[in-house]
């Protein structure tokens, strides 16, 4: 009997580790994900930014995973230089409790690097923030990867890179930036790169 229910469990384990997708397209009252169930990182999410109150503020509020999409989880984050990085900004959806605590799904963290997730790509989402004062903003952010992936000892990927594009709605032009996973070393300014438009589409 012993025998049958750690074959049972090992079995049970293995599909499971099959069952990760590659690729899982979600979309919440927040944003949009492109998920790797494999990579435990997105790999695009998209949301808009147009000039919301702030009525609440994030508190206490900790990243949580869901119920039916493998994700990275706390584990993934202790005791290393990699931060729970929002794709869609906290700080942009404080309208509301509902759609701030929705910013605080691990569908929506991009494993990045410290000093570039409270240094350049803060000051990026502040800038966003100025901008939809005038006008609503569509913003993509896409994650890269190394061949070979790199990963942290509890499984997610580290992306490599990041990109924003950040689309202006009334103005109908692109501004485009690229983030290397790293302290940076070069001003957010340096950071904006020519759009291409192909770089734009979503798979």
């Amino acid at each position: 009997m012993k025998l049958f229910v750690i074959v049972f469990i090992l079995i049970s384990q293995s599909l499971f580790a099959q069952a990760k997708r590659d690729s899982v397209l979600i979309e919440t009252s927040v944003f949009t994900v492109m998920y790797s169930e494999t990579l435990e990182q997105p790999l695009w999410i998209k949301y808009r930014s147009i000039n919301r109150p702030t009525n609440v503020n994030r508190g206490h509020m900790t990243f949580y995973k869901e119920k039916n999409v493998h994700t990275s989880d706390d584990a993934d984050y202790k005791a290393n230089l990699w931060d729970k990085g929002h794709g869609a900004p906290a700080a942009t959806f404080s309208d509301n409790t509902e759609n701030l605590k929705q910013t605080f799904s691990y569908l929506n963290s991009i494993m990045q690097d410290q000093y570039l997730n409270r240094g350049e790509w803060r000051m990026l989402e502040e800038q966003e923030r100025k901008w939809d004062d005038e006008e609503p903003l569509t913003v993509i952010i896409k994650t890269y990867f190394d061949k070979p992936i790199k990963r942290v000892p509890t499984g997610a990927a580290i992306p490599v890179y990041m990109d924003k594009h950040i689309y202006f709605e009334k103005s109908k032009k692109w501004r485009c930036y690229v983030f290397l996973n790293q302290k940076p070393k070069y001003m957010l300014s340096q950071l904006e790169t020519v759009c291409q438009p192909n770089q734009h589409k979503l798979k």
